[in-house]
């Protein structure tokens, strides 16, 4: 009869997958599996004396997932940090700031595929603390710059006559400083010890981060948020009322084709946004409502598309720059073709 009830245990249950970032109890194997499951984000732990049909599967697909999406984040990213180092031209305050939104990006991909590495070679709390670090930071300023490009964006259609001068130069270099140094900061949280490796019970749906460490950056996220809501408002108030003071010096609305330009880049700024709070809202609603005892399942669930948005970060705002694109056809080609190098610049260009 026992031998029955072992055997039928041993059937139903299934080889646990052991993710890097949503680890069990790393005391639980040396006391026999009788801990606690922890089902935050974190590094793996294997154990060495579980027979073959209980060993963890060697590499959890999920982690496979955001290791290829950093790489090509890596990639692209890296793409648009060289052509802008290389172009003397893109010096303008709004390529400076593309060129900090790319940087981050570019730190976030490589860092999803340090953490990856570190997790499945090195079992090291240290290394996890500097990769979930570094991830952290990265995805911060690419946040922070996505804001910085609204406020310049804005400012650019606000003081339309005296946008280039030398202060809005100062002001943007300004911008940079604070925003990565904030960055920096809340990167260096979980390496100077707000973290909870030592205490299992304060962790969030990303091990090592706290509760309390993720809900301050899921809150900053929603601030972030409402504000750029705010000033794509007043840019689209602006790009209208232009719009409409153009068309009635040409004595019809609806068959100008500054107007249906116009419309266009309203359309864009929504899928901007749209495509901003799509990637990110999910992860930061579900991270301030979850802790570490919810299925890992739901972490990652959210957590990939957040990712997503660094991907879509160089289409959205590097790659239509009619600038960026003549750089880069002279890059990969030698050459620019007359389609892009006659293109003029319209509203849906904002």
């Amino acid at each position: 009869m026992q031998g029955a009830e072992r055997t039928g245990a041993t059937m139903s249950e299934e080889p646990p997958v052991t993710p890097s970032w949503l680890t069990p109890d790393p005391t639980a194997w040396a006391s026999g599996g009788g801990g606690p499951m922890d089902n935050s984000t974190s590094l793996g732990t294997f154990p060495d004396a579980l027979p073959p049909s209980q060993l963890p599967l060697l590499v959890n697909p999920w982690d496979i997932v955001l290791c290829s999406s950093g790489t090509l984040i890596a990639c692209e990213n890296a793409l648009v940090v060289l052509v802008i180092w290389q172009n003397p031209a893109l010096r303008a305050p709004m390529f400076l700031l593309i060129g900090s939104l790319a940087l981050a990006d570019l730190l976030a991909g490589l860092g999803l595929v340090l953490h990856f590495t570190c997790a499945y070679l090195l079992h090291s709390d240290s290394a996890q603390l500097l990769t979930v670090g570094l991830v952290v930071a990265s995805f911060s300023a690419s946040v922070f710059s996505l804001l910085a490009i609204t406020i310049d964006r804005y400012l650019s259609l606000y003081y339309a006559l005296t946008y280039n001068s030398e202060r809005t130069a100062a002001f943007t270099y300004t911008m940079l400083v604070l925003l990565w140094g904030l960055s920096l900061c809340l990167g260096l949280l979980p390496v100077t010890g707000v973290n909870c490796l030592a205490e299992e019970a304060t962790c969030s749906v990303v091990r090592p981060l706290t509760k309390n460490n993720i809900a301050v950056l899921s809150v900053s996220f929603l601030l972030l948020f409402g504000l750029m809501l705010q000033l794509y408002v007043q840019i689209c108030k602006i790009v209208m009322r232009h719009a409409h003071q153009i068309a009635l010096q040409h004595h019809f609305l609806a068959a100008t084709p500054h107007y249906v330009t116009t419309r266009k880049g309203v359309s864009t700024l929504a899928i901007i946004l749209g495509t901003f709070a799509a990637c990110w809202m999910p992860f930061t609603v579900y991270s301030l409502i979850a802790d570490y005892t919810y299925p890992p399942l739901y972490t990652y669930a959210t957590l990939v598309p957040a990712t997503y948005n660094s991907v879509i970060n160089p289409v959205i705002y590097a790659f239509r720059n009619q600038e960026i694109q003549k750089a880069l056809w002279l890059v990969c080609c030698g050459c620019v073709p007359a389609s892009v190098a006659q293109r003029a610049r319209t509203p849906s260009d904002v």
